[in-house]
Formats: structure tokens, C-alpha cells, sequence
């Protein structure tokens, strides 16, 4: 137990360092007239890595529970932590450090700074097999929360192939494109991969065995990696934008920072427009 507790201390003393380091609009918060601490605030902190203040003040204390791997994670991109930073971190959690391309990867902070900045457009950071690993306030308001998904489900590109409430997002003609488009994809990343990688084999394994669909398309062996697409969006309350897709890759592939801009000739920057009121509202309804 003291092994433990020295633990807990250390681990709230480094969170309050990393905290007290970083500016307010670093992370894209409003700087007051009257604040009193360098950098962050622990509230701030908390708001940021979706945890309660509570929670958070436990932590920095060394009296909270041992933090989950998904918590470290939030906290690392709310702290805009380096590599070692984050390894540091999950070490004095007693947690295994997650292997990079999972869920739990940790987003480099020059991605997460331009995530922050792209306050007008909806973006996010997804991972080579497509799990989402951080969102804008806008890409949450145009696609959905997509922080829900664990496991396999965590990747689009599966409930894309096993799920068809994933695919309401397109209109259905664009489906066969979007199908065409994932799988090979899919099989771009797969081979930029270390051959001993079991994720994204896991993952084909998996589709090949529930959608003959995927089945199908896997046995063309087409490859491409998707980097700028036009494409038609279906938003429940806007109806239909049609946007381009930009994607900009971490340097070793395993990592993507997607934003979408309205293309040119259509009526979506209206639409983009709307969705900030929707996406404000929807930070409200959060907040209370």
C-alpha cells in the first residue's frame, strides 16, 4: 500500500505540473481577466478530459481510485502531453502503456493543437482502422459522439460492414462508393502495419467471416488510401452537405486528423453555419 500511495502522490503532483504549464488558449479556452493560476485551472482539466471536477481534484490530491486507461488517455490529450509525458503517466498509474493505433494511442500535440484551432469546421483524429480518438465540438454536432465505442465497434470501418445503422450517415446510392472506398483502405493500413500486428488482422478476420459484402471487395485487392474525398453527409436536422474531406497523416500513418469544409457551388457553408448553433446548444445541454 505505501508502494501505492507514493504512487498516487507522485502521479498527482506530475498532473498538476503538466497542468500549471499550459496556457488557456492553448487548448482553446477564453483567457479571464481575473484568473488566478498559471495555466490551467483543475476544472478546466476536467471539462477537457470528460471527467467530473471531483474526480479530477481526487486525482491531483493522490487519493483518487486508480484511473482507467481510458481516463489516462483523456487526460494525456488534455494535457497535451508528449510521448514520454504520457508513457510517464499510465507508469505511475500502474497501467500497461497502450500499444499506438488502439483506442487508447496518444495523439500527438501538434495534431491535437491544430484539432483546437480548427474552431469553424468540424474535425477530428481518427486512427488508421478509423476509431475515432478525439473529436471538435463541430464533427460531434455533424457525426454524432462517437466516444462510446470499445472493442472492434470502436472502428468505422467495422459497423460500417456489420452494423446498417452505421450507414445512415450517406445517402444510399453513395453506399457501394463509401463500401469500395473503406475496404481498400483497410487494406492499405493493414500493410503499413508490422506483420506481428493482430488488430487490423483481427479486424479483416472478422469481416471476412460477417459481410460477404466486405468478403467481396477484399478479394479484389484493391488499395488506396483515402486523402481528400467529396462526399454527401446526411444530418438529421440540415439534411444533406456536401463537403470535402481532407485528411492530413501523422508521420507514421497510424493516425489521422480529418476536417470537412463545404464544397464549392452548394448550399452546405449555410448549413455549416447552422450546425455551430447546433453544436453550441448541444454544449449547453452537456453543461447542465
Amino acid at each position: 500500500m505505501a508502494v501505492k500511495s507514493a504512487k498516487h502522490t507522485e502521479l498527482g503532483a506530475f498532473l498538476r505540473s503538466r497542468r500549471e504549464r499550459i496556457r488557456p488558449e492553448d487548448v482553446g479556452l477564453v483567457r479571464g481577466p481575473r484568473r488566478r493560476v498559471p495555466g490551467l485551472r483543475r476544472d478546466e482539466v476536467a471539462q477537457l478530459a470528460g471527467a467530473s471536477v471531483d474526480y479530477y481534484n481526487e486525482l491531483e490530491r493522490g487519493a483518487g481510485s486508480q484511473p482507467s486507461e481510458q481516463m489516462l488517455a483523456a487526460l494525456a490529450r488534455a494535457l497535451r502531453l508528449t510521448a514520454d509525458e504520457r508513457d510517464h503517466l499510465y507508469h505511475l498509474a500502474d497501467r500497461p502503456v497502450p500499444v499506438q493505433g488502439g483506442l487508447s494511442s496518444h495523439v500527438h500535440p501538434g495534431m491535437l493543437d491544430l484539432l483546437t484551432r480548427l474552431t469553424s469546421t468540424p474535425a477530428q483524429v481518427i486512427t488508421d482502422l478509423h476509431a475515432t480518438l478525439v473529436q471538435n465540438p463541430l464533427a460531434v454536432a455533424l457525426l454524432g459522439d462517437q466516444s462510446g465505442f470499445h472493442g472492434q465497434e470502436a472502428s468505422f470501418i467495422h459497423r460500417w460492414f456489420t452494423d446498417p445503422g452505421a450507414r445512415r450517415i450517406y445517402p444510399e446510392e453513395d453506399h457501394p462508393t463509401q463500401s469500395r472506398a473503406l475496404a481498400a483502405d483497410l487494406r492499405a493500413a493493414a500493410a503499413r502495419r508490422d506483420a506481428r500486428d493482430t488488430e487490423a488482422s483481427s479486424l479483416i478476420a472478422t469481416l471476412l467471416h460477417r459481410s460477404p459484402e466486405f468478403a467481396e471487395l477484399w478479394a479484389e485487392h484493391d488499395v488506396a488510401f483515402r486523402r481528400n474525398d467529396r462526399k454527401r453527409l446526411i444530418h438529421p436536422a440540415l439534411g444533406v452537405l456536401d463537403v470535402n474531406c481532407l485528411h492530413l497523416f501523422s508521420e507514421d500513418g497510424r493516425q489521422r486528423l480529418l476536417w470537412f469544409t463545404p464544397a464549392v457551388g452548394t448550399d452546405s457553408a449555410d448549413k455549416l453555419d447552422l450546425l455551430a448553433v447546433i453544436a453550441t446548444q448541444q454544449l449547453t445541454d452537456h453543461g447542465n
